[in-house]
């Protein structure tokens, strides 16, 4: 195997390019290097040609390196900043489940190094028209076809529980971070108690849904679109936070994404598709939802406020404190599909003022939301 350019001395060439990767611990990139070149031989890797191939939201970073003909991703994640365990044991689960994710080729549980095979160049969400919502329809039902199935291999007692405690700590990051650290507002005793209130009938309401395995981010930027153009899967990233909870968190997180929005129409098109390919497996048959698509759309609107105003809070976190200002150009999306829904609920009347209290009263603009 040959682990360097022919004009450049071995430890050189593999030195530079483990240094373009951009590390802010020299000890960690001195780490990176031993563990490369302890697993290159196994794998048949060209350690020199380790390069970027992407960054997430969170501390995890992805680099792509050849390998007999083919490539490979690495994933880095500290351990002193992100568990890797989930991610094993979830990327199993899924395996079993039929769906096309990473395997893990290697691991180390102390350094936060991991191997994986390479699903992709090209996630959905860089291959989507967003101009012309319908030519995107193969790609949305290849998405549903890896919810569902996801979905069918559902057991209790295997994820963690998406319940109440959850839900709610995920729902206090809009008013902690959102809104006190990022607005700089203060509520009331009035407003806490909306706040609140209003918390506490979105938490109950959505805890009322049938539960399923749930990726918890479920959205184009998390598919992969496969290198092998036989493959009629899209593979699955992202899924280390999955859980057991109501299984309209990812339908609404597909349809409301936090990177893209799409008119109602849409929304409503593939949401349909899901709802009739769900009732005909078992998975609807709740209050009314296996005969009622205007009950389920409303359950699907309400766990999406869920998910927009911890998002909301977890982007201005991501800004903040962790100093990715990026994500907050995408706040005035993550505020219109809040007060689209908070417009369309009687109940949801309150926090739809609070909302507005918060923002000034400042309309937003630019988007066309419905009940996207």
């Amino acid at each position: 195997m040959t682990l360097s350019d022919p004009d450049l001395p071995p430890q050189r060439s593999l030195s530079f390019a483990i240094e373009q990767l951009g590390w802010q611990d020299p000890a960690r990139a001195n780490a990176f290097a031993e563990w490369l070149e302890s697993v290159s031989l196994l794998h048949a890797l060209s350690a020199h040609s380790v390069r970027a191939a992407s960054a997430d939201a969170s501390f995890r970073r992805y680099f792509r390196v050849d390998a007999a003909g083919a490539s490979l991703i690495i994933m880095d994640a500290p351990p002193d900043k992100e568990n890797s365990q989930p991610f094993v044991e979830i990327a199993g689960l899924m395996q079993a489940a039929g769906l096309l994710v990473p395997k893990v080729l290697a691991w180390d549980p102390n350094l936060g190094f991991m191997l994986l095979d390479d699903l992709g160049q090209h996630t959905m969400m860089q291959v989507l028209d967003t101009k012309h919502a319908d030519q995107n329809l193969g790609f949305f039902n290849q998405a549903l076809d890896a919810l569902i199935t996801w979905q069918q291999a559902s057991r209790p007692d295997v994820l963690p529980l998406y319940d109440a405690h959850l839900l709610h700590r995920e729902l206090q990051l809009f008013p902690e971070w959102y809104v006190g650290k990022y607005r700089g507002k203060t509520l009331d005793n009035t407003q806490q108690q909306v706040l609140q209130h209003s918390f506490d009938v979105l938490v109950a309401r959505n805890l009322s849904s049938p539960k399923v395995y749930v990726h918890r981010d479920f959205m184009p930027r998390n598919l992969m679109v496969p290198w092998d153009a036989s493959e009629s899967r899209l593979g699955v990233l992202d899924f280390q936070d999955a859980v057991y909870g109501p299984i309209t968190y990812d339908i609404a997180s597909l349809m409301r994404d936090a990177f893209v929005s799409w008119e109602e129409d849409f929304c409503i098109d593939v949401t349909v598709r899901y709802w009739e390919r769900a009732r005909s497996l078992g998975l609807l048959d709740h209050e009314g939802w296996h005969s009622d698509f205007g009950a389920f759309y409303t359950a699907v609107e309400w766990m999406g406020l869920q998910r927009h105003l911890k998002v909301a809070g977890i982007f201005a976190r991501i800004s903040l404190r962790d100093g990715k200002p990026k994500y907050l150009a995408d706040t005035p999306r993550f505020l219109a599909y809040i007060r689209a829904t908070c417009g369309r609920y009687r109940e949801l009347k309150p926090l739809l003022r609070l909302i507005d209290s918060i923002e000034d009263h400042t309309a937003v603009s630019g988007y066309a939301y419905g009940r996207v």
